[in-house]
C-alpha cells in the first residue's frame, strides 16, 4: 500500500510519531570518533600499576576514606516501633514520612514530637507513595529516611588512639554478619575504652539502622572503620607495635591468661558460625578462649566480645591502680 511505506520488520521508538523507525540518524558515526591514546597504565585507576604509590602523582597519592561497595545511599526504616526506637536512640536521621490520613496512636505522635525535637522534615506522602519508598514494606503509614554511615579508615583507628595517650584497644570484626551482633560489639567497645572498630568490606555486617538501634547511639561516638583486606590490615597495625589476639573457643590460653592486655592490642572476634578464618587466625599472635561451664554452647560473637574487653578493661584498671 502507497500509505504504508515502513518496511517489514522496522521497529518504532517508543513514543515516537508515526512512521518513524529506529535508525542511527547518523549518531553511529559520532561513536567511531575516536577518543584519543590509550592512558598510560599507571593513570588507568582499575589498572594494578595504578595502586603503586611510586606510579602515581603526588596529589593522587592522598589517603581517601574507605567505603563499602554494597552500602545503600540511604535506608529507609519502616514500621511504627521500629522508627520510634531509632528516634529514641537518636540514630541519624534526614525525613520522617506519615502517610496521609493516617490513624495515628502514641507511637505515631511520639515520632513524629522526636523528629521535631531533633530538627527532622516530617513529610506527608500518600500511601501509595509510601509503599514505592519502602518497596512494599510492612510500614503501618510511617518510615524513616537514614543517611549512609561514613566510615572511617584504619589508620585513623591509630591516630585516635595515639591522641588519647593510652594504650591503643582496637577490635576488629572477621565476618560477623548479623548487624545486631555488630551494634552490640560496638556498645561493648565503647564501654570498655577502645578506641575504635574495623570491619571488611565484604562478608560484614555495616552499619545500617538495626547496628545503630542495637548499639544505643554509641555508634555515634566511637569510629567504625572498614578495611579493605583485614589481613592486610592487621598486619599493618602489628607492624606497628600492637599484638593481635584472636577469639578462639578451642584455644587452651584463657582470657584469665591474656597476660598481653596491658598492651597496645587488637582483638578480633570471629564470624558467627565459622570463628575465625585461616588466613585471620595465622595473623593472630595469640588466641584465647573463654572458660565456660560444662555442658554450655559457646557464647555468640557481641557476649564474647564483651567478656573478653571487660577482662582487658579490668587488666588495665588494676594495672593503674599499682
Amino acid at each position: 500500500m502507497a500509505g504504508n511505506s515502513r518496511r517489514k520488520g522496522a521497529m518504532r521508538k517508543p513514543g515516537s510519531k508515526k512512521g518513524a523507525v529506529v535508525g542511527s540518524g547518523g549518531q553511529r558515526r559520532k561513536g567511531l570518533e575516536g577518543k584519543g591514546p590509550t592512558p598510560k597504565a599507571q593513570d588507568r585507576p582499575n589498572h594494578k600499576a595504578y595502586r603503586k604509590p611510586a606510579a602515581r602523582p603526588a596529589q593522587q597519592q592522598q589517603r581517601k576514606p574507605e567505603r563499602r561497595d554494597s552500602a545503600p545511599s540511604s535506608e529507609l526504616v519502616a514500621g511504627r516501633n521500629p522508627v520510634v526506637e531509632c528516634l529514641r536512640a537518636e540514630v541519624p536521621s534526614t525525613a520522617l514520612y506519615v502517610a496521609l490520613g493516617i490513624d495515628a496512636d502514641d507511637r505515631v505522635n511520639d515520632a513524629v514530637q522526636l523528629a521535631a525535637d531533633r530538627g527532622i522534615s516530617v513529610l506527608e506522602v500518600s500511601r501509595p507513595e509510601l509503599d514505592r519508598l519502602t518497596h512494599n514494606a510492612t510500614h503501618q503509614g510511617i518510615a524513616l529516611q537514614i543517611p549512609p554511615y561514613e566510615y572511617a579508615h584504619p589508620d585513623d583507628l591509630l591516630e585516635i588512639a595515639k591522641n588519647s595517650g593510652e594504650d591503643a584497644l582496637l577490635v576488629a570484626l572477621d565476618g560477623v554478619t548479623d548487624p545486631r551482633n555488630l551494634g552490640a560489639i560496638i556498645r561493648s567497645a565503647a564501654a570498655f575504652g577502645a578506641h575504635g572498630v574495623v570491619v571488611p568490606q565484604r562478608r560484614s555486617a555495616g552499619i545500617t539502622a538495626v547496628a545503630w538501634r542495637t548499639s544505643a547511639g554509641t555508634a555515634a561516638r566511637l569510629p567504625v572503620a572498614v578495611a579493605t583486606n583485614l589481613t592486610r590490615t592487621l598486619k599493618d597495625w602489628a607492624d606497628t607495635g600492637l599484638m593481635v589476639v584472636g577469639l578462639d573457643a578451642d584455644s587452651t590460653i584463657t582470657v584469665d591468661e591474656l597476660e598481653l592486655a596491658n598492651g597496645p592490642i587488637v582483638v578480633v572476634v570471629g564470624s558467627e558460625g565459622r570463628g575465625l578464618s585461616r588466613l585471620v587466625r595465622e595473623r593472630c599472635d595469640e588466641t584465647v578462649s573463654i572458660p565456660m561451664a560444662a555442658g554450655v554452647e559457646s557464647l555468640n560473637a557481641s557476649v564474647a566480645a564483651g567478656v573478653v574487653l571487660a577482662e582487658i578493661a579490668r587488666r588495665r584498671r588494676t594495672a593503674g591502680r599499682i
